[in-house]
């Protein structure tokens, strides 16, 4: 096949591309000013259209660079492509027409209609896999088979079976599965606010963000590593994607990093966990707080001020990570001259940010819903742009359309790859079964619950984007959690949590898989970084499962807050010294040994022992305070003529 006739066709897969994303983009628009529409066309063609957009963004007739491949083999797979994304076709159309037969009368598939349904699972499939490989796929083809050879498993996981037909029929043509609750809520809830942080981006809003952060922590000794997380936490609450985040605000923030003497790996490691925490930073939380809201049927504002104090920790715990890395590698301060000043312009930048979110808390305080709450945001985020000369230009509305379209077709795949295990779940009973045996297994313990819930979270949520993962495991583990003693709010954010810190858990860490090109790291050694920065990260959600207090909902005791407070800040600062060795000076094993054992007491969800402690970590680092200042008494006598 000839150059020409190749350029020919990626411009037409381009192009088609670009009209069915932005299509799903202006979709979305809408959707949150007007409303949703007829649940049957909307759910159906918005899901067909993301298969498309994933089949041809992603062909197989190109290789891993995206370089053409040989010859007729080309032609082969643009063909089986079409043919993928044909199918997906006639399977939407063919689910319309079924649907509104089913409402007039009782309906018998016939062998086409159930060709069709497995064909449109198939494209969906294949689409995943392009999207977020094969641990998902392999997955839902697991549980697609259980669905038929159910009979021949022992115990628990044994069902009576059912035919293609009747699995079709759950997962294809009816509401419980492809099409189900899930999909309905991110295109009701979900997608304007994937539109917004897309339109946040493109205004130079991020860009905004970073120089502020910059001149803000110039003076700590972190300097360039505590902007990356400052500026992560505020762009990260918006995009809802870490990858997005982190090589959006990571390309420019990662190389000063380095410059001031942190090396690569970390670099990755400070940007990557960042950028991952922002997805947990209210208001907006990657839209999570919207749809949490929906799920638990609690007012948006409770799931925005529970999200606050648990993020300040996680936070604050970068903060201190990365000043006590700073202190032993003899990091100092960027020098006041070299410092970032705002100027006039940067605080009229700042608005590019600052309205949008103004915009949110305003229509959500006078009743408005999350989704208009996003369209009011999306809409003023424009406006504000339109200051900027450069945005004055369709082809930028373009791109941002076909962009936002992209990242929203993203997650309608994985939402509809999750509706078919969710599917084979309703039709068997699976997911009463599996949260009936982690019930039991856990042997009415609510810890052992909560660990086997991680654990599911961090291995399903390496596969996909953060809301899909969260909502199978909340709809499957998290009645187990809430009939064990667990608040329900403190249940959907623990499983949140779990889902978002799975961006840079290994062996996949797609955050820290992103950073690392930019930092020039080993992916692997930019991971295990991450992990090591944002550990407190994977303690705090326990914690606020067993001291609710921490989410400020109910009837908070002042006395148990404050507790609660101070023993995780004390935790924080003695995990982080004691496994680093400084702190205002070198510490010697056994002073590292008490800080660890100090930091675990006060971690652990005992009050006896916190009240214990907090004392003793407040002693240990006065001590400390006076050993250093009579050691730097002691060594100016010695230098002193």
């Amino acid at each position: 096949m000839t150059q020409e006739r190749i350029g020919t066709i990626e411009r037409a897969a381009q192009w088609i591309v670009g009209a069915v994303a932005a299509a799903i983009a202006a979709q979305a628009v809408w959707v949150s000013w007007f409303g949703v529409y007829d649940i049957t066309f909307g759910r159906s063609l918005l899901l067909c259209g993301a298969v498309i957009v994933a089949l041809l963004s992603r062909p197989a007739a190109l290789d891993a660079e995206g370089a053409p491949r040989a010859g007729a083999l080309f032609a082969l797979l643009w063909a089986v492509d079409l043919a993928l994304a044909g199918l997906s076709i006639a399977a939407t159309v063919r689910f319309i027409e079924v649907s509104r037969l089913m409402e007039e009368t009782l309906y018998i598939f016939s062998d086409l209609d159930i060709l069709l349904a497995c064909g449109g699972v198939l494209s969906l499939l294949e689409a995943t896999r392009r999207l977020f490989g094969w641990p998902i796929v392999i997955i839902t083809i697991l549980v697609l088979l259980y669905a038929f050879f159910g009979p021949s498993l022992p115990g628990i996981f044994n069902h009576r079976g059912f035919d293609l037909s009747r699995a079709m029929d759950t997962i294809w043509y009816g509401f419980q599965g492809v099409f189900g609750l899930p999909l309905g809520v991110v295109i009701r809830v979900v997608l304007i606010f994937v539109v917004f942080g897309i339109v946040l981006e493109a205004t130079g809003a991020s860009n905004a963000l970073i120089r502020i952060s910059v001149a803000l922590t110039g003076g700590t000794r972190g300097g360039p590593a505590h902007s990356a997380v400052v500026a992560s936490a505020m762009f990260g609450s918006m995009s809802g994607s870490v990858t997005a985040n982190v090589v959006g605000s990571g390309t420019f923030t990662i190389p000063m990093i380095k410059r001031r003497g942190f090396s690569a790996p970390m670099a990755g490691g400070i940007e990557a966990a960042a950028s991952t925490g922002g997805q947990i930073v209210p208001p907006v939380m990657g839209a999570a707080a919207f749809l949490m809201a929906d799920l638990t049927g609690v007012g948006y504002g409770t799931v925005a001020v529970a999200a606050i104090l648990p993020a300040l920790f996680y936070y604050g715990a970068l903060f201190a990570a990365i000043s006590v890395y700073a202190e032993a590698r003899g990091i100092a301060p960027i020098p006041r001259a070299e410092r970032v000043t705002l100027t006039r312009a940067d605080y009229l930048a700042s608005l590019l940010f600052v309205m949008p979110i103004l915009a949110i808390v305003a229509t959500l305080v006078i009743g408005w819903s999350p989704a208009l709450a996003g369209f009011a945001a999306t809409v003023t985020a424009v406006v504000m742009g339109l200051f900027r000369p450069e945005n004055r230009r369709l082809a930028v509305i373009w791109e941002v359309l076909v962009k936002a379209g992209r990242a929203g077709a993203s997650i309608l795949v994985a939402v509809g790859c999750i509706g078919v295990i969710l599917g084979v779940f309703n039709l068997t009973g699976l997911g009463l079964t599996f949260a009936s045996a982690v019930s039991d297994y856990a042997e009415e313990s609510l810890a052992m619950a909560l660990l086997l819930t991680a654990f599911a979270c961090l291995v399903l949520g390496m596969g996909m984007p953060t809301l899909p993962a969260y909502l199978i495991i909340v709809l499957v583990l998290g009645p187990v959690m809430t009939k064990l003693g667990a608040d329900l709010i403190a249940t959907h954010m623990f499983v949140f949590y779990f889902g978002v810190l799975s961006a840079i858990t290994p062996p996949v860490a797609i955050g820290a898989f992103a950073a690392a090109p930019i930092a020039g790291a080993n992916p692997m050694a930019t991971a295990m970084t991450a992990l090591r920065l944002a550990v407190v990260g994977f303690i705090i959600p326990f914690i606020f499962v067993y001291e609710p207090s921490l989410l400020l909902i109910g009837d908070v005791d002042p006395l148990t807050l404050g507790r609660v407070c101070l023993s995780l800040a004390l935790a924080i600062w003695m995990l982080n010294t004691g496994l680093a060795g400084v702190g205002g000076g070198r510490l010697g094993w056994p002073e590292r040994a008490v800080r660890l054992a100090l930091a675990a007491g006060l971690l652990l969800p005992v009050p006896a022992l916190n009240l214990v402690a907090i004392p003793a970590a407040l002693a240990v680092l006065g001590l400390h305070a006076v050993v250093v200042r009579r050691r730097g008494r002691e060594g100016d006598l010695n230098h002193s003529p």
